[in-house]
């Protein structure tokens, strides 16, 4: 090799662009370090220019995000940042960018509370989305319906909400709290205290079918019966129901009948 004119010239040009080319890594991350490039302002914006930020505050930022960020303008990661960002509470998501010389541009996106989730507090947006938030900062803003199903199911609870919503609407009641089973049967409350147990669902029309039936004969169960507690719209040509200051007919008096009662056929679904 060493008699060898070509391989020896190769070689020492390699070692020299090597070393040209550490030389300008070396200057490179010497200019990145110099105070100038440090970050000197995080500037808040909001995703949707439309809109401000409700319940995200400075302090807040400032006590949850900023001290969590390490680098200066070129060796910040913006995959962190963003993260600090979204581990805030009431942030759904975060984006970030630089912006010449010294400066950090966020834009933040709010949750928008629906309702409380499950028993331990945690809040379901209008996305369908469960987070964890100041309950209070949220009943600030609406009364809050209850939800409540098993682990994935936030986004079909949601759904089904909604059309629960419009199909009550002819009632002027309003639900209050929608249930889902562990065995995926529907229990709405309304807002005049009465319970509703839809069951579960056979074909998509299920429960628009149960709900159209109780909206149908709703007014005569009223004019009798004021105060319903429950009603249970799972039996196929009929339903049950309590209610207060309801009394059993004395003996060989002649009942009045407000609905057809199942004869032996029981509810079309066993659990709720």
């Amino acid at each position: 090799m060493w008699h060898d004119v070509r391989a020896l010239n190769a070689t020492a040009s390699g070692l020299f662009a090597l070393t040209i080319l550490a030389c300008i890594a070396s200057g490179v991350w010497w200019v990145s370090q110099r105070p100038m490039f440090n970050l000197r302002t995080i500037r808040i914006e909001t995703i949707s220019n439309n809109e401000e930020l409700k319940h995200v505050n400075h302090l807040t930022l400032r006590n949850n995000a900023l001290g969590r960020i390490k680098g200066n303008f070129f060796t910040t990661n913006l995959d962190a940042v963003r993260q600090a960002f979204e581990s805030v509470p009431w942030v759904r998501r975060a984006t970030v960018r630089r912006e010449w010389p010294d400066q950090l541009i966020v834009a933040l996106e709010e949750h928008e509370a629906l309702g409380t989730w499950g028993e331990d507090g945690r809040l379901l947006s209008t996305k369908g989305d469960v987070f964890t938030a100041n309950l209070a900062e949220a009943e600030e803003d609406h009364a809050l319906p209850e939800f409540e199903g098993p682990d994935g199911s936030e986004k079909e609870v949601l759904s089904r909400y909604d059309e629960l919503r419009k199909w009550f609407a002819p009632l002027q009641l309003v639900p209050q709290t929608l249930s889902l089973s562990s065995r995926y049967a529907w229990t709405v409350k309304l807002n005049n205290g009465m319970s509703v147990a839809l069951g579960r669902e056979q074909t998509s029309a299920t429960l628009k079918e149960r709900v159209d039936r109780l909206i149908g004969i709703y007014p005569q169960l009223v004019e009798h019966l004021p105060n319903i507690d429950t009603i249970d719209m799972r039996y196929q040509n009929g339903l049950a129901l309590s209610a207060q200051g309801l009394k059993m007919p004395v003996e060989g008096a002649k009942p009045k009948s407000l609905i057809k009662k199942p004869t032996a056929k029981k509810p079309d679904t066993k659990h709720t």
